[in-house]
C-alpha cells in the first residue's frame, strides 16, 4: 500500500513539475514576446524620420518669405544653430550675421526678388558629416535693385538641411561673376589695372 501511496504522491509531484514548467514556459515566452516588442519599438524610433513633406513646406515657406521681404518668418525658420555657406568658398555665416545681412540688403538694396521655375527635391543623406534630411532648391532668380541698376537673372542652387522644421545649415551656389556682369561691372585681372 505504501508503494501504491509513494507512487501516487511522486506522480502529483511530476504532475505539478510539469504544470510549474508549462507555467513558467507560459511566462517566459510572454516575456520574450514582450522583449522582442519593445526591441522592435525602439529600433524603429532610432530610425532616421525622413519629414519630406513637410520639410518642403518650411523649404516653399522660406522662399516665400525671401521673395515677400518678410524679414521675421525668415527668422523664425532659421534654427539658433544655423550655419550658411557660399556662394563663395570661404563665405560663411550663422543666424544672427545672415540676418542682419538680409535686413539690410531688404531695406538698402532689394527692390524686389522672385524665384522663377523653382523647383525643390527633399533627399535623405543616410550617413557621413552631412547625414541628415535635406532640400535642395534650384530656380531663377531675378532681383531688381532700389537704385535702378539690374535687374539681373541668376541661376541659384541651394541646399537646405533640415531638423526639427528648422533650416540648420546651408549651401548656396550662384555665379558672382555672372551677377556683377549684368550689372555693368568688368572682370579685370590686378595686373592689368
Amino acid at each position: 500500500m505504501r508503494s501504491i501511496f509513494n507512487t501516487v504522491i511522486m506522480h502529483n509531484k511530476c504532475l505539478k513539475q510539469n504544470q510549474m514548467k508549462q507555467a513558467l514556459k507560459k511566462k517566459f515566452d510572454w516575456i520574450k514576446n514582450i522583449s522582442f516588442l519593445i526591441l522592435m519599438l525602439w529600433f524603429f524610433s532610432a530610425c532616421t524620420v525622413n519629414n519630406t513633406g513637410e520639410n518642403i513646406a518650411t523649404i516653399e515657406k522660406y522662399v516665400s518669405a525671401v521673395e515677400s521681404k518678410d524679414y521675421s518668418t525668415m527668422e523664425a525658420l532659421l534654427a539658433d544653430n544655423y550655419k550658411g555657406y557660399g556662394p563663395s568658398y570661404s563665405d560663411s555665416t550663422d543666424k544672427k550675421d545672415a540676418l542682419a545681412a538680409w535686413k539690410y540688403n531688404i531695406e538698402n538694396l532689394y527692390e524686389s526678388i522672385s524665384y522663377e521655375r523653382s523647383q525643390v527635391v527633399s533627399v535623405n543623406i543616410p550617413s557621413g558629416p552631412n547625414k541628415g534630411n535635406w532640400v535642395a532648391n534650384w530656380a531663377e532668380l531675378k532681383i531688381t535693385y532700389k537704385d535702378g541698376s539690374g535687374p539681373v537673372t541668376i541661376w541659384a542652387n541651394s541646399n537646405y538641411k533640415m531638423e526639427n522644421g528648422k533650416i540648420v545649415k546651408s549651401y548656396t551656389f550662384y555665379n558672382e561673376a555672372d551677377a556683377l556682369k549684368q550689372l555693368g561691372y568688368e572682370n579685370i585681372h590686378k595686373d592689368e589695372l
